[in-house]
């Protein structure tokens, strides 16, 4: 929810990893499952504090991924309209990205980041829909480069470009890389500083908790996932 990354693949596949950063308080996400919404299949973890998700992938193959804030830190005003989360299983009563940016009623709901990918027939797409709480803004992003995002909640403009170098540093040295390569990066990026590490805790309160990554190719498609807080085993569906 709180850091994502995008890779793309030979054959318009592509690599979508995010690391939560959640409240220590919050309830326990449950491992990814199978769901149907509005007869399609989709694969998420559920957060049970909502019973919403923050990333998501479907039999229609449109990836979602979701981070609080949008441009720059806001203070909250609860009570919201509706979880976030809930808003991303809303997507699938639309057909497609541009229905969704433009229809869905937005109003009353925090503000977010959206990652979006869709990769069918040899065709990738990737866009990007920020919410500010007055305005909705929704870009089309280069679907063959790698990008990465962190939340405008918990990263000052400076970290968040500092983790721009740090991703850039590990791909100049990862000209070929698999799902385990970030992962890695996932798990061990940053310079060892706790509160601004991919892998964060912040005053025992606020940390990491989980990392999913899905991995979408011609051959193979599936859904790892990585529960910081317990001593469960990793979770991987084969979409």
């Amino acid at each position: 929810m709180c850091t994502v990354t995008f890779l793309p693949l030979p054959d318009s596949g592509f690599i979508l990893t995010s690391n939560r950063d959640e409240s220590i308080d919050r309830k326990r996400a449950l491992q990814p499952q199978r769901f149907t919404i509005n007869n399609i299949d989709v694969i998420f973890p559920k957060d049970e504090h909502a019973n919403g998700t923050w990333v998501v992938t479907s039999s229609n193959h449109f990836t979602l991924c979701l981070l609080n804030g949008a441009f720059e830190a806001h203070i909250p005003n609860p009570p919201y309209k509706k979880s976030r989360g809930l808003m991303v299983l809303d997507f699938f009563h639309f057909n497609n990205i541009d229905q969704f940016a433009d229809n869905y009623d937005f109003k009353g709901i925090e503000p977010f980041t959206m990652v979006l990918v869709h990769s069918e027939n040899e065709n990738l797409q990737l866009s990007e829909i920020r919410w500010d709480g007055n305005t909705i803004a929704h870009s089309k992003l280069d679907a063959y480069s790698s990008h990465i995002w962190s939340s405008a909640t918990l990263y000052s403009a400076e970290i968040i470009e500092k983790r721009k170098a740090w991703f850039s540093e590990w791909l100049l040295n990862n000209k070929k890389y698999s799902s385990d390569d970030i992962l890695k990066f996932h798990h061990f990026g940053g310079t060892g500083d706790n509160e601004n590490d991919l892998v964060m805790q912040r005053n025992n309160r606020k940390q990491t908790v989980s990392i999913s990554c899905i991995s979408r190719s011609k051959n193979e498609s599936s859904f790892f996932y990585k529960d910081l807080l317990s001593e469960r085993s990793n979770c991987k569906i084969y979409a």
